[in-house]
Protein backbone atom coordinates (compact mmCIF):
# COMPACT_ATOMS: atom_id res chain seq x y z
CA UNK A 1 0.00 0.00 0.00
CA UNK A 2 3.14 2.14 -0.19
CA UNK A 3 2.58 5.40 -2.10
CA UNK A 4 5.08 8.44 -2.54
CA UNK A 5 7.86 6.07 -3.86
CA UNK A 6 5.42 4.96 -6.65
CA UNK A 7 4.44 9.04 -7.06
CA UNK A 8 7.53 9.63 -7.57
CA UNK A 9 8.87 6.75 -9.66
CA UNK A 10 5.86 7.59 -11.75
CA UNK A 11 6.79 10.67 -12.64
CA UNK A 12 10.08 9.53 -13.75
CA UNK A 13 8.71 7.17 -16.09
CA UNK A 14 6.73 9.76 -17.80
CA UNK A 15 9.85 11.25 -18.39
CA UNK A 16 12.13 8.55 -19.40
CA UNK A 17 9.84 5.86 -20.35
CA UNK A 18 11.69 3.94 -18.07
CA UNK A 19 11.99 3.31 -14.22
CA UNK A 20 14.59 5.45 -12.66
CA UNK A 21 16.61 3.13 -10.39
CA UNK A 22 17.47 4.76 -6.76
CA UNK A 23 19.91 3.36 -4.16
CA UNK A 24 18.15 3.02 -0.72
CA UNK A 25 21.77 3.58 1.20
CA UNK A 26 22.70 7.43 1.55
CA UNK A 27 25.70 8.12 0.04
CA UNK A 28 28.85 6.99 1.57
CA UNK A 29 26.53 4.41 3.78
CA UNK A 30 26.16 0.96 3.58
CA UNK A 31 22.18 -0.74 4.39
CA UNK A 32 21.91 -2.11 7.44
CA UNK A 33 21.21 -6.34 6.94
CA UNK A 34 18.69 -8.07 8.78
CA UNK A 35 21.29 -9.53 11.84
CA UNK A 36 20.97 -6.72 14.86
CA UNK A 37 23.64 -4.21 15.16
CA UNK A 38 24.84 -2.72 18.24
CA UNK A 39 23.98 0.58 18.56
CA UNK A 40 26.49 3.07 17.37
CA UNK A 41 25.29 5.84 20.32
CA UNK A 42 22.83 5.78 23.72
CA UNK A 43 19.36 5.22 23.85
CA UNK A 44 18.07 8.68 22.85
CA UNK A 45 21.17 10.56 21.17
CA UNK A 46 20.73 11.95 18.23
CA UNK A 47 23.83 13.60 16.27
CA UNK A 48 23.43 15.08 12.87
CA UNK A 49 25.60 15.21 10.37
CA UNK A 50 25.29 16.61 6.79
CA UNK A 51 24.35 13.77 4.26
CA UNK A 52 23.88 16.19 1.08
CA UNK A 53 21.21 18.43 -0.72
CA UNK A 54 20.68 20.06 2.00
CA UNK A 55 20.09 16.97 4.37
CA UNK A 56 20.96 15.87 7.96
CA UNK A 57 21.19 12.24 8.91
CA UNK A 58 21.55 10.70 11.94
CA UNK A 59 20.88 7.19 13.74
CA UNK A 60 19.01 6.18 16.93
CA UNK A 61 19.46 2.92 18.59
CA UNK A 62 16.11 1.52 20.02
CA UNK A 63 15.57 -1.18 21.79
CA UNK A 64 15.26 -4.71 19.46
CA UNK A 65 12.36 -6.25 22.29
CA UNK A 66 10.34 -3.16 24.15
CA UNK A 67 9.45 -6.35 26.58
CA UNK A 68 13.17 -6.48 27.37
CA UNK A 69 13.89 -2.00 27.06
CA UNK A 70 17.73 -2.51 28.33
CA UNK A 71 18.91 -5.99 26.20
CA UNK A 72 19.91 -5.99 22.57
CA UNK A 73 19.37 -2.78 20.36
CA UNK A 74 18.84 -2.47 16.76
CA UNK A 75 19.41 1.09 15.02
CA UNK A 76 17.04 3.43 13.46
CA UNK A 77 17.95 5.58 10.37
CA UNK A 78 16.61 8.83 9.99
CA UNK A 79 17.05 11.72 8.12
CA UNK A 80 15.87 15.36 8.03
CA UNK A 81 15.53 18.84 5.75
CA UNK A 82 16.06 21.57 8.64
CA UNK A 83 13.39 24.51 8.98
CA UNK A 84 13.95 27.17 7.09
CA UNK A 85 12.25 29.99 9.02
CA UNK A 86 11.31 30.04 12.69
CA UNK A 87 10.80 26.57 13.82
CA UNK A 88 7.97 25.33 15.72
CA UNK A 89 8.78 21.47 15.73
CA UNK A 90 9.60 18.47 13.33
CA UNK A 91 7.42 17.09 10.86
CA UNK A 92 7.54 13.57 11.21
CA UNK A 93 6.60 11.51 7.78
CA UNK A 94 5.92 8.24 6.89
CA UNK A 95 5.30 7.15 3.18
CA UNK A 96 3.64 4.15 3.36
CA UNK A 97 4.26 0.42 2.63
CA UNK A 98 4.60 -1.47 4.82
CA UNK A 99 8.63 -1.24 3.68
CA UNK A 100 8.75 2.25 2.10
CA UNK A 101 11.95 3.82 3.22
CA UNK A 102 10.98 7.26 4.87
CA UNK A 103 14.77 8.06 4.31
CA UNK A 104 14.16 7.89 0.86
CA UNK A 105 10.95 9.52 0.88
CA UNK A 106 12.44 12.83 2.58
CA UNK A 107 15.28 12.89 0.25
CA UNK A 108 12.40 12.93 -2.66
CA UNK A 109 9.43 14.67 -1.80
CA UNK A 110 10.56 17.44 1.22
CA UNK A 111 10.42 19.91 -1.37
CA UNK A 112 6.45 19.17 -1.82
CA UNK A 113 5.50 19.96 1.57
CA UNK A 114 5.24 23.66 0.12
CA UNK A 115 7.05 27.12 1.67
CA UNK A 116 4.94 27.20 4.54
CA UNK A 117 5.64 23.84 6.30
CA UNK A 118 9.27 23.86 4.65
CA UNK A 119 9.99 27.50 6.72
CA UNK A 120 8.29 25.90 10.43
CA UNK A 121 9.20 22.23 10.46
CA UNK A 122 12.22 20.27 10.16
CA UNK A 123 10.78 17.28 8.00
CA UNK A 124 11.72 14.29 9.33
CA UNK A 125 11.85 11.05 7.71
CA UNK A 126 12.83 7.76 9.18
CA UNK A 127 13.10 4.02 8.14
CA UNK A 128 10.98 1.72 10.03
CA UNK A 129 12.52 -1.38 12.04
CA UNK A 130 13.53 -4.09 9.16
CA UNK A 131 13.12 -1.91 6.47
CA UNK A 132 15.93 0.16 4.27
CA UNK A 133 19.03 1.40 6.30
CA UNK A 134 17.17 0.18 9.73
CA UNK A 135 18.29 -3.30 9.78
CA UNK A 136 16.24 -4.10 6.61
CA UNK A 137 14.49 -7.92 6.68
CA UNK A 138 16.53 -9.96 4.54
CA UNK A 139 15.23 -12.95 2.87
CA UNK A 140 15.51 -14.45 -0.98
CA UNK A 141 18.79 -13.82 -3.64
CA UNK A 142 17.28 -11.12 -6.28
CA UNK A 143 16.63 -13.73 -8.86
CA UNK A 144 14.24 -15.67 -5.91
CA UNK A 145 12.58 -12.55 -5.87
CA UNK A 146 12.03 -12.70 -9.57
CA UNK A 147 10.78 -16.23 -9.32
CA UNK A 148 8.73 -15.17 -6.49
CA UNK A 149 6.66 -12.27 -8.47
CA UNK A 150 6.46 -13.83 -11.21
CA UNK A 151 4.66 -17.02 -10.33
CA UNK A 152 1.25 -17.87 -11.21
CA UNK A 153 -1.13 -16.26 -8.41
CA UNK A 154 -4.84 -17.90 -10.61
CA UNK A 155 -3.86 -21.53 -9.68
CA UNK A 156 -6.08 -23.61 -11.91
CA UNK A 157 -5.54 -27.17 -10.71
CA UNK A 158 -3.80 -28.52 -7.89
CA UNK A 159 -0.12 -29.01 -9.61
CA UNK A 160 -0.34 -25.03 -9.63
CA UNK A 161 -1.82 -24.48 -6.23
CA UNK A 162 1.20 -26.79 -4.32
CA UNK A 163 3.97 -24.25 -6.98
CA UNK A 164 2.44 -21.36 -4.85
CA UNK A 165 2.39 -23.05 -1.63
CA UNK A 166 6.06 -23.85 -2.40
CA UNK A 167 7.46 -20.55 -3.40
CA UNK A 168 5.41 -19.16 -0.38
CA UNK A 169 7.08 -21.60 2.29
CA UNK A 170 10.86 -20.72 0.23
CA UNK A 171 9.76 -16.95 0.95
CA UNK A 172 9.34 -17.42 4.51
CA UNK A 173 12.06 -20.20 4.95
CA UNK A 174 14.50 -17.57 3.64
CA UNK A 175 12.76 -14.77 6.22
CA UNK A 176 14.11 -17.61 8.81
CA UNK A 177 17.61 -18.18 7.91
CA UNK A 178 17.93 -14.40 6.98
CA UNK A 179 16.40 -12.43 9.92
CA UNK A 180 15.03 -15.05 12.22
CA UNK A 181 15.71 -12.14 15.48
CA UNK A 182 14.56 -9.31 13.83
CA UNK A 183 11.14 -10.96 12.17
CA UNK A 184 9.30 -11.41 15.87
CA UNK A 185 9.58 -7.55 16.40
CA UNK A 186 8.82 -5.34 13.12
CA UNK A 187 5.11 -5.10 13.92
CA UNK A 188 3.50 -1.54 13.59
CA UNK A 189 3.11 -1.70 17.37
CA UNK A 190 6.92 -1.71 17.68
CA UNK A 191 7.22 0.56 15.21
CA UNK A 192 5.01 3.31 16.80
CA UNK A 193 6.94 2.56 19.88
CA UNK A 194 9.99 3.82 17.85
CA UNK A 195 8.28 7.35 16.49
CA UNK A 196 7.80 8.27 20.30
CA UNK A 197 11.55 7.50 21.27
CA UNK A 198 12.24 9.66 17.92
CA UNK A 199 9.80 12.27 18.70
CA UNK A 200 11.74 12.27 22.12
CA UNK A 201 14.93 12.64 20.62
CA UNK A 202 14.20 15.57 18.04
CA UNK A 203 13.13 17.55 21.39
CA UNK A 204 9.57 17.89 20.46
CA UNK A 205 6.68 17.06 23.56
CA UNK A 206 4.05 16.22 21.00
CA UNK A 207 4.22 14.41 17.32
CA UNK A 208 2.86 15.90 14.24
CA UNK A 209 3.10 13.70 11.88
CA UNK A 210 2.23 13.08 8.45
CA UNK A 211 1.67 9.01 6.96
CA UNK A 212 0.56 8.05 3.96
CA UNK A 213 -1.50 4.37 2.95
CA UNK A 214 0.27 2.25 5.48
CA UNK A 215 1.52 5.40 7.53
CA UNK A 216 -1.76 5.86 8.49
CA UNK A 217 -1.95 2.55 10.80
CA UNK A 218 1.78 3.26 12.11
CA UNK A 219 0.13 7.24 13.30
CA UNK A 220 -3.17 5.39 14.39
CA UNK A 221 -1.39 2.76 16.58
CA UNK A 222 1.06 5.46 17.88
CA UNK A 223 -2.30 7.45 18.86
CA UNK A 224 -3.42 4.78 20.47
CA UNK A 225 -0.30 4.27 22.72
CA UNK A 226 0.38 7.54 23.46
CA UNK A 227 -2.78 9.74 23.06
CA UNK A 228 -1.02 12.71 25.18
CA UNK A 229 1.55 13.11 23.35
CA UNK A 230 -0.43 13.44 20.15
CA UNK A 231 -0.40 17.21 18.28
CA UNK A 232 -1.83 16.62 15.37
CA UNK A 233 -1.63 13.40 13.15
CA UNK A 234 -2.50 13.72 9.58
CA UNK A 235 -3.03 10.31 7.99
CA UNK A 236 -3.99 10.30 4.28
CA UNK A 237 -5.28 7.17 2.36
CA UNK A 238 -6.31 5.20 5.64
CA UNK A 239 -5.67 1.47 6.36
CA UNK A 240 -9.25 0.22 8.76
CA UNK A 241 -7.70 -1.36 11.66
CA UNK A 242 -10.32 -3.26 12.28
CA UNK A 243 -10.66 -5.32 9.30
CA UNK A 244 -9.07 -8.89 9.52
CA UNK A 245 -6.60 -9.69 6.51
CA UNK A 246 -9.33 -11.30 4.74
CA UNK A 247 -11.18 -8.31 4.73
CA UNK A 248 -8.06 -6.17 3.72
CA UNK A 249 -7.46 -8.51 1.13
CA UNK A 250 -11.02 -8.55 -0.48
CA UNK A 251 -11.25 -4.44 -0.38
CA UNK A 252 -8.41 -3.44 -1.47
CA UNK A 253 -8.56 -5.74 -5.03
CA UNK A 254 -12.61 -4.15 -5.02
CA UNK A 255 -10.75 -0.85 -4.59
CA UNK A 256 -8.02 -1.50 -7.60
CA UNK A 257 -11.00 -2.59 -9.57
CA UNK A 258 -13.21 1.02 -9.01
CA UNK A 259 -9.97 2.62 -9.97
CA UNK A 260 -9.49 0.46 -13.49
CA UNK A 261 -13.30 1.16 -14.02
CA UNK A 262 -12.65 5.20 -13.66
CA UNK A 263 -9.24 4.81 -15.66
CA UNK A 264 -11.15 2.66 -18.46
CA UNK A 265 -14.24 5.14 -18.60
CA UNK A 266 -11.93 7.85 -19.01
CA UNK A 267 -9.60 5.75 -21.88
CA UNK A 268 -13.16 4.90 -23.88
CA UNK A 269 -13.94 8.90 -24.38
CA UNK A 270 -10.33 9.24 -26.24
CA UNK A 271 -9.48 8.79 -29.66
CA UNK A 272 -7.01 5.38 -30.22
CA UNK A 273 -8.02 3.71 -26.46
CA UNK A 274 -6.95 0.48 -26.79
CA UNK A 275 -9.72 -0.88 -25.16
CA UNK A 276 -12.30 0.20 -26.91
CA UNK A 277 -15.67 2.33 -26.72
CA UNK A 278 -17.43 0.69 -24.36
CA UNK A 279 -16.36 0.57 -20.38
CA UNK A 280 -17.73 -2.79 -19.43
CA UNK A 281 -16.03 -4.14 -23.13
CA UNK A 282 -12.82 -2.66 -22.15
CA UNK A 283 -12.67 -4.12 -18.73
CA UNK A 284 -13.22 -7.67 -20.55
CA UNK A 285 -10.84 -6.70 -22.74
CA UNK A 286 -8.16 -6.22 -19.92
CA UNK A 287 -9.16 -9.71 -18.22
CA UNK A 288 -9.00 -11.34 -21.46
CA UNK A 289 -4.89 -10.02 -21.73
CA UNK A 290 -4.39 -11.07 -18.07
CA UNK A 291 -5.41 -14.67 -19.07
CA UNK A 292 -4.06 -14.84 -22.16
CA UNK A 293 -0.58 -13.75 -20.03
CA UNK A 294 -1.07 -16.62 -17.67
CA UNK A 295 -1.50 -19.18 -20.47
CA UNK A 296 1.81 -17.71 -22.84
CA UNK A 297 3.48 -14.34 -21.01
CA UNK A 298 4.04 -11.54 -22.90
CA UNK A 299 7.25 -10.59 -24.43
CA UNK A 300 10.04 -8.05 -23.10
CA UNK A 301 12.55 -6.19 -24.46
CA UNK A 302 14.99 -5.48 -22.01
CA UNK A 303 15.91 -8.30 -20.26
CA UNK A 304 15.11 -12.22 -20.27
CA UNK A 305 12.13 -12.49 -18.17
CA UNK A 306 8.70 -13.00 -19.40
CA UNK A 307 5.93 -10.74 -18.29
CA UNK A 308 3.48 -13.51 -16.49
CA UNK A 309 0.16 -13.09 -15.92
CA UNK A 310 1.72 -11.90 -12.25
CA UNK A 311 4.04 -9.44 -13.89
CA UNK A 312 1.18 -8.00 -15.87
CA UNK A 313 -1.12 -7.46 -12.80
CA UNK A 314 1.06 -5.58 -11.11
CA UNK A 315 1.86 -3.68 -13.93
CA UNK A 316 -1.85 -2.86 -14.46
CA UNK A 317 -2.04 -1.81 -10.63
CA UNK A 318 0.96 0.52 -10.61
CA UNK A 319 -0.08 3.61 -12.75
CA UNK A 320 -3.75 3.27 -11.33
CA UNK A 321 -2.13 5.01 -8.32
CA UNK A 322 -1.91 8.00 -9.95
CA UNK A 323 -4.01 9.77 -12.14
CA UNK A 324 -1.38 11.28 -14.31
CA UNK A 325 -0.04 8.17 -15.42
CA UNK A 326 -3.04 6.66 -16.87
CA UNK A 327 -1.67 8.06 -20.47
CA UNK A 328 1.35 5.99 -19.43
CA UNK A 329 -1.29 2.87 -18.46
CA UNK A 330 -2.94 3.24 -22.55
CA UNK A 331 0.15 3.33 -23.93
CA UNK A 332 1.23 -0.16 -22.04
CA UNK A 333 -1.40 -1.82 -22.69
CA UNK A 334 -1.65 -0.53 -26.23
CA UNK A 335 1.52 -2.28 -26.54
CA UNK A 336 0.46 -5.34 -24.40
CA UNK A 337 -2.28 -6.38 -26.67
CA UNK A 338 0.31 -6.78 -29.46
CA UNK A 339 2.08 -9.22 -27.21
CA UNK A 340 4.56 -6.67 -26.02
CA UNK A 341 4.40 -6.46 -21.88
CA UNK A 342 7.82 -4.31 -21.92
CA UNK A 343 5.80 -1.06 -20.41
CA UNK A 344 3.95 -3.38 -17.98
CA UNK A 345 6.98 -4.70 -16.76
CA UNK A 346 8.61 -1.38 -15.95
CA UNK A 347 5.61 -0.61 -14.30
CA UNK A 348 5.75 -3.82 -12.20
CA UNK A 349 9.40 -3.04 -11.28
CA UNK A 350 8.63 0.30 -10.54
CA UNK A 351 5.86 -0.77 -7.58
CA UNK A 352 8.52 -3.55 -6.09
CA UNK A 353 11.32 -1.54 -6.34
CA UNK A 354 13.45 -3.80 -8.49
CA UNK A 355 16.47 -1.53 -9.98
CA UNK A 356 17.57 -1.46 -13.68
CA UNK A 357 20.54 -3.49 -12.46
CA UNK A 358 17.99 -6.54 -11.34
CA UNK A 359 18.37 -5.34 -7.27
CA UNK A 360 16.10 -4.73 -4.89
CA UNK A 361 15.37 -2.69 -2.31
CA UNK A 362 14.02 -4.11 0.78
CA UNK A 363 10.39 -3.23 0.38
CA UNK A 364 9.04 -6.61 -0.78
CA UNK A 365 10.45 -8.27 2.01
CA UNK A 366 10.03 -5.55 4.54
CA UNK A 367 6.28 -5.93 3.35
CA UNK A 368 5.97 -9.20 3.81
CA UNK A 369 7.27 -9.48 7.51
CA UNK A 370 5.46 -6.62 8.99
CA UNK A 371 2.16 -8.07 7.36
CA UNK A 372 2.91 -11.46 9.01
CA UNK A 373 2.82 -10.13 12.37
CA UNK A 374 0.49 -7.23 11.67
CA UNK A 375 -2.95 -9.73 11.48
CA UNK A 376 -3.30 -13.04 12.50
CA UNK A 377 -3.35 -15.37 9.25
CA UNK A 378 -4.85 -18.24 8.21
CA UNK A 379 -4.47 -21.70 6.57
CA UNK A 380 -4.45 -22.72 2.79
CA UNK A 381 -7.56 -24.10 2.62
CA UNK A 382 -8.99 -20.93 3.68
CA UNK A 383 -7.01 -18.89 1.34
CA UNK A 384 -8.43 -21.47 -1.50
CA UNK A 385 -12.19 -20.18 -0.45
CA UNK A 386 -10.89 -16.62 -0.42
CA UNK A 387 -9.60 -16.54 -3.60
CA UNK A 388 -12.29 -18.09 -5.10
CA UNK A 389 -14.99 -15.38 -3.71
CA UNK A 390 -12.19 -12.66 -4.55
CA UNK A 391 -11.88 -13.80 -8.02
CA UNK A 392 -15.72 -13.07 -8.69
CA UNK A 393 -16.17 -10.01 -6.66
CA UNK A 394 -13.09 -8.17 -8.50
CA UNK A 395 -11.95 -10.73 -11.33
CA UNK A 396 -8.75 -8.86 -12.10
CA UNK A 397 -6.98 -8.05 -8.86
CA UNK A 398 -8.96 -10.65 -6.31
CA UNK A 399 -6.78 -13.72 -7.03
CA UNK A 400 -3.32 -12.10 -7.37
CA UNK A 401 -3.91 -9.95 -4.05
CA UNK A 402 -5.23 -13.03 -1.50
CA UNK A 403 -2.91 -15.35 -2.71
CA UNK A 404 -0.49 -12.91 -2.36
CA UNK A 405 -0.34 -13.49 1.69
CA UNK A 406 0.21 -17.06 1.46
CA UNK A 407 3.75 -16.54 2.58
CA UNK A 408 2.01 -15.55 5.74
CA UNK A 409 0.56 -19.13 6.49
CA UNK A 410 3.92 -20.52 6.60
CA UNK A 411 5.47 -17.50 8.76
CA UNK A 412 8.21 -18.92 10.90
CA UNK A 413 7.21 -15.25 13.84
CA UNK A 414 3.86 -15.67 15.46
CA UNK A 415 1.40 -12.60 14.57
CA UNK A 416 1.64 -10.19 17.76
CA UNK A 417 -1.52 -8.15 17.55
CA UNK A 418 -5.37 -9.26 17.45
CA UNK A 419 -7.62 -6.94 14.91
CA UNK A 420 -9.12 -5.00 17.10
CA UNK A 421 -10.21 -1.01 16.61
CA UNK A 422 -8.16 1.76 17.20
CA UNK A 423 -9.62 4.55 19.65
CA UNK A 424 -6.98 6.61 20.62
CA UNK A 425 -9.19 7.89 23.88
CA UNK A 426 -8.34 11.27 24.69
CA UNK A 427 -5.69 12.32 21.98
CA UNK A 428 -6.22 15.26 20.61
CA UNK A 429 -8.14 15.98 16.62
CA UNK A 430 -6.46 13.38 14.63
CA UNK A 431 -7.41 14.64 10.37
CA UNK A 432 -7.89 11.36 8.52
CA UNK A 433 -8.09 12.12 4.82
CA UNK A 434 -9.57 9.77 2.14
CA UNK A 435 -9.55 9.57 -1.42
CA UNK A 436 -13.03 7.96 -3.27
CA UNK A 437 -11.80 6.29 -5.93
CA UNK A 438 -8.50 4.91 -3.95
CA UNK A 439 -7.36 1.92 -5.94
CA UNK A 440 -5.11 0.85 -2.28
CA UNK A 441 -6.52 2.45 0.57
CA UNK A 442 -10.43 2.40 -0.64
CA UNK A 443 -12.49 5.35 0.57
CA UNK A 444 -14.53 3.74 3.22
CA UNK A 445 -11.07 2.70 5.52
CA UNK A 446 -10.83 6.51 5.23
CA UNK A 447 -14.64 6.70 6.78
CA UNK A 448 -14.23 3.82 9.17
CA UNK A 449 -11.04 5.15 10.84
CA UNK A 450 -12.25 8.32 11.28
CA UNK A 451 -15.33 6.95 13.26
CA UNK A 452 -13.43 4.90 15.10
CA UNK A 453 -10.94 7.83 16.64
CA UNK A 454 -12.09 9.34 19.81
CA UNK A 455 -11.87 12.58 18.00
CA UNK A 456 -11.27 11.73 14.15
CA UNK A 457 -11.91 14.34 11.63
CA UNK A 458 -12.60 13.08 7.85
CA UNK A 459 -11.50 15.22 4.89
CA UNK A 460 -12.85 13.73 1.85
CA UNK A 461 -11.39 14.41 -1.87
CA UNK A 462 -13.37 13.82 -4.71
CA UNK A 463 -10.84 12.20 -7.18
CA UNK A 464 -8.88 9.68 -8.02
CA UNK A 465 -5.42 7.97 -7.42
CA UNK A 466 -3.75 6.87 -4.20
CA UNK A 467 -3.86 9.39 -1.03
CA UNK A 468 -5.02 12.94 -1.81
CA UNK A 469 -2.14 15.51 0.01
CA UNK A 470 1.06 16.49 -1.87
CA UNK A 471 -1.01 15.22 -4.67
CA UNK A 472 -1.99 19.23 -6.39
CA UNK A 473 -5.20 19.66 -4.80
CA UNK A 474 -4.97 23.37 -3.39
CA UNK A 475 -8.13 22.78 -1.35
CA UNK A 476 -6.56 19.63 0.64
CA UNK A 477 -3.54 21.12 0.49
CA UNK A 478 -4.61 24.35 1.91
CA UNK A 479 -6.88 22.35 4.47
CA UNK A 480 -3.98 19.66 5.86
CA UNK A 481 -0.97 22.35 5.92
CA UNK A 482 -3.43 24.79 8.46
CA UNK A 483 -3.68 22.25 10.45
CA UNK A 484 -0.26 21.01 10.63
CA UNK A 485 0.74 24.37 11.34
CA UNK A 486 -2.16 25.94 13.64
CA UNK A 487 -3.28 21.75 14.95
CA UNK A 488 -6.83 23.42 14.09
CA UNK A 489 -8.58 20.94 11.86
CA UNK A 490 -11.24 21.98 9.03
CA UNK A 491 -14.78 20.81 10.07
CA UNK A 492 -15.29 16.95 9.90
CA UNK A 493 -17.23 15.74 6.71
CA UNK A 494 -15.41 18.65 4.16
CA UNK A 495 -15.27 17.52 0.64
CA UNK A 496 -12.34 18.84 -2.19
CA UNK A 497 -13.22 18.23 -5.70
CA UNK A 498 -10.79 17.35 -8.45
Amino acid sequence: MRVRGVAAGLAALALTAACTARSDAEPGTAPQSGSVAQAPAAPGALSWTDCGGGFQCAKLAVPLDYADPDGERLTLSLIRQPAKGKKIGSLLTNPGGPGGSGVEFVRSSAASFGDRLQQRFDIVGFDPRGVGQSNAVECLTDERLDAFLATDVSPDDTGEVEKLAEEARGFAHGCQSGSAKILPHVGTRDAARDMDRIREALGDDKLTYYGASYGTYLGAWYAELFPGKVRALVLDGAIDPKASLAEINLQQAKGFETALRAFTADCVKREKCPLGTDVNAGLKKIKGLLDSADAQPLSNDTDSRKVTESLATLGLATPLYQKEAWPLLRTALTQAFDGNGTTLLRFADLLVERKENGTYSSQTESNMAVNCVDKPTVGLEEIKRQAARAAKEAPRFGEFIVWGALPCTYWPAKPVEATRALHAKGSAPILVVGTTRDPATPYQWSKNLASQLDKGVLLTYDGDGHTAYLTGSKCIGSAVDTYLLKAAPPASGKTCRS
